[in-house]
């Protein structure tokens, strides 16, 4: 979550983690931990709640303890005779390294290069893990993992060559006194190389950024795609780990399938795991699996009939189990009579009669699309939970679906044939666009779609098996459905007459440009956010300034651009290109930005000559991303858009203040942050909602960067990266400023006539209010992290997520009445 400093409001802080744990007790009826990592999965936080006798979800503390500790667990399954990975463990900075040659040879491997993987003892499954080649640079990784803080016990294992790597979910569906576990379908986790022109990775690893950030390079199937044997050994074995390590309500295991049984592996004959088709290793043992919208635990439970409610009350439930005071509650919503619980998705899922219509649409082919499939799954999530909408989920695929988005003037028939696929659940929660549009296909694949209906009814069958016998278990409640492929016109068409509302989710492109909201408008369609003309304008950031140039004595400013072409960039000399901008726009440094794309891509300050001269090559390369630390100053990753802009824009880039966010520092707020406020400048983002004409702002947010001068697309939209002071601390603006920076603000929506809802980014003066827009976002991100949420938060009453995109489609269906 980003810090938000005036949300405080809304939460509730202790010194002392006995003092929690004493206020659970006393007002709580049951926890749900989903603290990953230390603390949270090695038994610490079990441990306090056992202690003051808290029921909990998940398992207890001591088999935590044990199932985290990478080195005992592996220990723990070779006892039980499941297959291993050979490892050896390092502790403390004083390795023998002749037992680690040893140890090299013994397996095979070149004492000199030999490649291994080396990851902390007691960490989760993304943090800290690395690959080394020979002894002594495994010791240095091993020295470093130490020296990081982040465990002081690490594994070195061989690498698994040429295995598949899965995760399944196991869910307890037996009665309190006995465990059953049942794996659900588990997931083939595919790491993906894109070719020259991303950056090359000798070291496959699936690691965090590959796990939570949307880049193309890993893609999931669910089921695997894997032999039918191999898939019901995975279930098999995981269900029977679950047991043997005395795991409770669920959990996550993980693994590897090696199709080539001549691998480097402890060989005694009668161990579980090896097939005629190759060898299981079960190597992860995650005791709560990820959360976030798009999670495996999800992504698995939708396949096999739980919503996202459902699979979570499920758990819950579970675990009250255990304790005898909340056994009796768990069967209080146990309302509807047992003898309509099936394997068959409840009648009452059935489209409901009178309910509103909403297609909430997300995808496209700019470079942000992997963010709108965030927005947009999030929206469409929180509008479930409306009993008077019926929500669904439509993915606009990207122009490569039709040949003639070569040429550039694309053409109205060919936006009409653009492709929109109206999704089922499962199909939504994926990290890109690309893997929705594979995911379709392959579902839609006769033998695919047989198979996976074959599994689904199985896994099924196995959870009707114990939770025909809970009381509180009302049936599934997501039906098997196939994605259906429409062109827009069609979809458009389709939307008309069944009533349905639009909720626009796709970032930039003919998302944000107007073009989609023009089509919409000729059929009457009613859709959320700014009308044609406004997004039109918007989206080019040079009109935008010309559009309010003439607020300056309103104190609203806007800043100077030279556009170039990307032709003139490649066909002019450097030196002269540098010189003729600084001159212009009498600046030393550069902020450069494609001319119509969205918020994130392709800005990058440029300091020198040479840095323009990287930046132009990258283009002209058509680099996915520039590097970090490619430019002359310290930068983070610079993700570029694809394909390159044809226009860029050059700006003077504005100096602000530097507010350093920091655990070391206390100030007289009481908050850990440093703000120096020599140029009186820092940089907001901020929301406005409303009807045209008469638009409110939010509150805005002070926006913090952690690493170089421009917001990488990390902080921007995931969760636990960016920082941003909503409202901004008084530290820094007085109210006085801050109501003139809200009327300002409100200013540049009404004379851009948005409507619906936007995100304005400016710089404000903290003593004047006076605002220097930046650009004008009117599809802004929507993604749970995003900042807007966290405004509509601040306001008072707070607005919380599920109320604030209910107003906003409801903004929209009145516009249109």
């Amino acid at each position: 979550m980003h810090m938000q400093f005036l949300l405080l409001s809304l939460a509730q802080s202790f010194p002392t983690l006995a003092d929690l744990a004493e206020h659970l007790a006393a007002s709580v009826d049951i926890v749900f931990p989903v603290i990953h990592g230390r603390f949270g999965e090695d038994g610490g936080i079990q441990e306090l709640l056992e202690k003051y006798n808290v029921p909990f979800v998940g398992t207890g503390s001591s088999e935590c303890c044990q199932a985290f500790d990478k080195y005992k667990a592996s220990l723990e399954l070779r006892k039980y005779g499941f297959v291993t990975v050979p490892s050896f463990l390092v502790q403390g900075y004083e390795t023998n390294k002749s037992e680690l040659s040893e140890w090299f040879r013994k397996h095979q491997l070149d004492p000199d290069v030999g490649k291994v993987v080396v990851k902390p003892t007691r960490g989760g499954s993304s943090i800290g893990v690395t690959v080394a080649y020979g002894v002594n640079d495994s010791i240095v990784k091993a020295n470093e993992i130490m020296s990081e803080g982040i465990d002081d016990k690490v594994l070195i294992e061989i690498f698994l060559e040429g295995g598949c790597e899965f995760t399944a979910i196991v869910l307890d569906v037996g009665s309190s006194s006995d465990s059953c576990p049942v794996a659900l379908l588990p997931t083939e986790v595919e790491l993906q190389f894109l070719g020259a022109n991303d950056l090359k990775e000798n070291d496959a690893i699936f690691n965090y950024r590959k796990k939570y950030l949307p880049t193309q390079q890993v893609a999931y199937h669910t089921p695997p795609r894997f032999p039918l044997d191999v898939i019901e050994n995975i279930r098999k074995g995981a269900s029977v780990l679950f047991k043997r390590l005395c795991l409770q309500d669920f959990a996550r295991i993980d693994g590897w399938f090696l199709p080539d049984s001549g691998c480097k592996l402890s060989s005694s004959e009668n161990e579980f795991g090896r097939s005629e088709s190759g060898t299981i290793i079960f190597t992860d043992i995650n005791m709560i699996s990820g959360m976030e919208q798009t999670s495996f635990l999800f992504q698995q439970a939708s396949k096999v009939g739980f919503s996202h409610t459902n699979i979570l009350r499920s758990i819950v439930h579970h675990a009250c189990l255990r304790f005898p005071n909340l056994a009796s509650v768990s069967g209080i919503s146990g309302l509807i009579p047992s003898r309509s619980k099936s394997s068959e998705v409840n009648k009452s899922f059935a489209p409901r009669e009178g309910a509103r219509k909403v297609f909430v649409i997300f995808g496209g082919d700019t470079s942000e699309r992997q963010v709108s499939l965030m927005s947009g799954t999030n929206v469409w999530l929180n509008l479930l939970g409306f009993d008077d909408l019926e929500v669904t989920p439509c993915l606009l695929s990207s122009t490569s679906d039709y040949a003639s988005s070569v040429d550039l003037g694309i053409k109205a028939d060919d936006v009409w044939n653009r492709t929109v696929w109206s999704l089922p659940y499962s199909l939504v929660l994926r990290h890109t666009t690309e893997e929705v549009l594979d995911a379709c296909i392959e579902a839609i694949e006769p033998n695919r779609a047989a198979l996976t209906s074959h599994l689904r009814n199985k896994v099924m069958n196995d959870l009707m098996e114990g939770l025909k016998d809970q009381n509180w278990f009302t049936g599934f409640d997501i039906a098997d459905e196939l994605p259906k492929k429409f062109s827009l016109r069609q979809w458009i068409k389709l939307a008309k007459e069944v009533k349905a509302t639009v909720f626009i989710a796709v970032h930039g492109g003919i998302g944000e440009d107007g073009t989609l909201q023009s089509l919409l408008d000729a059929e009457g369609v009613p859709y959320t956010g700014p009308g044609t003309l406004a997004s039109n304008v918007c989206m080019d950031k040079v009109a935008t300034s010309v559009a309010i140039k003439h607020l300056t004595s309103s104190g609203v400013l806007t800043i100077n651009k030279e556009v170039w072409t990307k032709d003139d960039l490649s066909n002019k000399p450097i030196n002269d290109i540098w010189h003729d901008l600084t001159q212009k726009l009498q600046c030393e440094t550069l902020c450069v930005k494609p001319a119509k794309d969205g918020c994130s891509t392709g800005v990058a300050r440029l300091r020198c000559s040479n840095d323009l001269a990287i930046y132009i090559k990258a283009l002209e390369e058509r680099l996915l991303r520039i590097p970090p630390n490619s430019l002359s100053k310290a930068h983070g990753m610079i993700e570029m858009p694809n394909p390159p802009p044809e226009l860029l824009i050059f700006e003077p880039f504005i100096e602000t203040d530097e507010i350093i966010v920091s655990s070391n520092v206390k100030n007289e707020t009481g908050h850990g942050f440093m703000w120096k406020g020599h140029s009186r400048w820092v940089e907001i983002t901020v929301g406005v909602i409303g009807k045209r004409g008469s638009m409110h702002s939010l509150s805005p947010s002070v926006t913090v960067k952690e690493t170089g001068d421009i917001l990488s697309l990390e902080e921007k939209f995931q969760g636990g990266t960016g920082i941003n002071l909503t409202p901004p601390p008084l530290s820094i603006m007085s109210e006085k400023a801050l109501q003139k920076c809200k009327q300002h603000i409100e200013l540049i929506a009404n004379t851009l006539q948005l409507e619906g809802f936007s995100r304005i980014d400016a710089f404000v003066n903290v003593d004047s209010g006076e605002v220097l827009i930046i650009e004008v976002n009117t599809v802004p991100g929507m993604t749970p992290s995003t900042v807007l949420v966290h405004q509509a938060l601040a306001e008072q009453p707070p607005l919380y997520p599920h109320q604030f995109f209910r107003t906003l489609l409801d903004l929209a269906s009145e516009r249109a009445m």
